[in-house]
């Protein structure tokens, strides 16, 4: 396709030559005299327009700070929407449906709807539901009195465990398990007792679950994350957390049982929660942050514990000040005769 024909997939404009050919989408590091790249920064503009790349995917303020440019660009409102929607179009289509592999085992009881592909090795419990149009693929589990809403998506080995609940368009990649038992022991007679866990997890609408994360049932009641929320890989919820709608937990994250998380709330990774607290919505968290208490709504924090972000930032900076201080210090003391 022409870089023209791009722009008029995605509502963008070209300046230069609109009828350059393009070949293929890829980052800065991967591409040839064929390929469109994009940029969402000015460093990284400028790094494309160096690069081989026969055109630039950006934004019109980033082009405008650049000045002239030596490729033409397609000009957009948001690169990273626009990037999604191209490449949309290049993700492999969904599983053809209906299909069963023979080697799958669904219970009499289960319920399938219509349209949905299950794949090798898949189980699907006793009264499970299984929504229209879903794909079940090698290996997956929806276990007994689970419900999977229409147009889930369950990859290779991920678990929606018994009497687990997942809305619409929900997706569990590779190794997610949904449902593992809490971890609820209590300290007797010299041993630790296993407190039996009978609760679930209740996922919204359009949550997507990375792979390997685990999301443990509800010791009573119901472990849950809001519509829209996305969590990535190897992280760990763990039972009777209360996640909002739209939030965002990056990898390794660890939340202890009984948090609760506002909506449209931010993690970087590698960040830890205490037990028991509430942070509010539309907060920020910076990577390998300590959450030991509650944070109001709107806050930016970071740091172990975590504080006010711009406090940690002046505390950091007094830090790596310490030697200088330090030699200034030991200096007057000599001088002093201390």
């Amino acid at each position: 396709m022409t870089l023209a024909e791009y722009a008029a997939q995605v509502g963008g404009s070209v300046s230069g030559d609109g009828s350059v050919e393009i070949d293929r989408i890829a980052a800065i590091e991967d591409v040839d005299d064929r390929s469109l790249t994009f940029a969402t920064d000015e460093r990284y503009l400028r790094n494309a327009l160096a690069s081989r790349a026969a055109a630039v995917l950006t934004e019109a303020p980033l082009a405008e700070r650049v000045g002239a440019a030596r490729k033409p660009l397609l000009i957009v409102p948001s690169a990273r929407a626009a990037l999604a929607q191209l490449l949309a179009a290049l993700e492999p289509p969904r599983p053809t449906a209906p299909f069963r592999h023979p080697s799958a085992v669904v219970e009499e009881s289960a319920r399938v709807g219509p349209d949905v592909h299950v794949g090798p090795h898949v189980y699907v419990g006793p009264r499970a539901e299984i929504g229209a149009e879903s794909v079940l693929l090698a290996g997956s589990i929806v276990g007994a009195d689970a419900r999977l809403g229409r147009r889930g998506f369950l990859h290779p080995r991920a678990m929606l465990l018994d009497r687990c609940v997942a809305g619409e368009r929900v997706i569990l990649q590779a190794g997610a398990v949904v449902g593992s038992d809490g971890f609820g022991y209590v300290f007797l007679d010299g041993r630790f007792t296993k407190i039996p866990q009978v609760g679930n997890v209740s996922l919204g609408d359009d949550v997507e679950i990375g792979a390997n994360t685990c999301i443990d049932r509800a010791q009573t009641g119901s472990t849950s994350v809001g519509a829209g929320t996305k969590i990535d890989n190897l992280v760990q919820i763990g039972h009777n957390c209360r996640i909002g709608k739209g939030s965002a937990f990056a990898a390794m994250t660890g939340l202890a049982g009984s948090a609760v998380i506002g909506d449209y709330v931010m993690v970087g990774g590698q960040s830890a929660f205490k037990g028991h607290i509430t942070v509010g919505s539309r907060v920020r968290i910076a990577g390998n942050t300590m959450v030991w208490g509650d944070i109001p709504d709107d806050a930016a924090v970071s740091g172990q514990p975590a504080q006010n972000h711009q406090d940690e930032l002046r505390m950091q900076v007094r830090l790596r000040n310490l030697g200088k201080l330090y030699e200034r210090v030991s200096a007057l003391e000599k001088r002093s005769g201390s």
